[in-house]
């Protein structure tokens, strides 16, 4: 990797304010090289319908940037789309084009070109609907670099909140906490914390799955049989693990103002609290992968592209969490 971090940026959905965010924060001046992997002519085009002055700048694999972009200017790796693309409109016909953005990115990543990647809201469904299967980044970025197992985790100012199961439905949840998801998904948790967030000793709670964490077995037995005995064994290697506890009364500050993250047992237990305290100024992140990747909290607000009323602080957020965790895994 160079001596000076690349970034690699991903807009997401061409129709979506994807484009927008990064032609807002080309505005102002990043710290890193930061390459916006996305149509030139896509970029151009939004830029013009927001009335935004952004000079585009050429790169490509055959020459990285070795400065920061200056402000009211944007490094782009040009990236053809496969039909013309109307804010707010989804065409399944790009879904290609949006994967390739990914693809660049993630190899990119590997291939050490890039320090990390940021990536703008895919919508899932379009994707679908062009004949591809697609659940979402993790999964996607997962597979492209052969990870077995990855953990979702947002967070904002004071809360990181990570995820047994992510995108499941609520009657499937119980059936899918094993045990070995759960030490899985624990230990993921507790070694990018150290390696990427740089924290030596990560303490952690772990939310139970049932209502008041089972009540002894009186409003489910998950806790006993399956949480409580991995939990133990995990503790037995050294992880500092805190739980189960009540989701209910965890996410309040007797509990948070001592701990380094949550580990939730399902995606409506843990998000909508963290979603509540810093949406807007949060940020994903994909824990397990080899590459940095962090993202948007938020969708992709077609009826906001190329409106000129969005705003960048979601992403600002994703730009300078990818910038502390690839200093601190240079730290070693």
């Amino acid at each position: 990797m160079s001596v000076t971090p690349v970034f690699a940026l991903t807009p997401g959905e061409p129709a979506g304010i994807g484009p927008d965010l990064c032609l807002l924060l080309a505005q102002h001046a990043q710290p890193h090289p930061l390459v916006a992997i996305a149509s030139r002519a896509l970029l151009a085009e939004r830029a013009k319908q927001l009335a935004l002055s952004v000079e585009l700048l050429d790169v490509s694999p055959a020459q990285w940037p070795q400065q920061p972009a200056p402000a009211g200017s944007l490094y782009v790796w040009d990236t053809p789309l496969q039909a013309p693309v109307i804010p707010g409109q989804l065409a399944s016909a790009n879904a290609a084009y949006v994967l390739e953005t990914l693809t660049r990115a993630g190899q990119g990543c590997l291939d050490g070109h890039f320090a990390g990647m940021i990536t703008a809201p895919v919508h899932k469904g379009v994707i679908n609907d062009a004949g591809i299967a697609f659940s979402g980044h993790t999964e996607f970025l997962a597979e492209l670099t052969g990870t077995a197992q990855v953990v979702m985790m947002l967070a904002t100012r004071g809360l990181r909140v990570a995820l047994v199961t992510t995108h499941l439905p609520l009657k499937d949840v119980a059936a899918a906490i094993s045990s070995e998801r759960l030490q899985r998904v624990a230990r993921i948790l507790h070694a990018d914390l150290r390696d990427k967030f740089g924290i030596a000793r990560p303490r952690i709670l772990v939310c139970g799955l049932n209502p008041h964490a089972g009540e002894g077995g009186h409003l489910g037995r998950e806790e006993i049989e399956v949480i409580e005995p991995t939990l133990e064994q995990l503790r037995s290697e050294g992880l500092e693990l805190i739980g189960p506890l009540p989701a209910d009364t965890l996410f309040t500050p007797k509990y948070l103002d001592q701990c380094d993250a949550v580990l939730a047992m399902y995606h409506d237990q843990g998000l909508p609290v963290l979603k509540y305290k810093g949406f807007g100024a949060a940020v994903n992140v994909t824990l397990g992968l080899p590459i940095i990747r962090t993202s948007v909290d938020h969708g992709t607000a077609l009826d906001l592209a190329g409106s000129g009323k969005v705003d960048t602080g979601s992403l600002q957020v994703a730009l300078e969490t990818a910038y502390a965790m690839a200093a601190s895994r240079a730290r070693g």
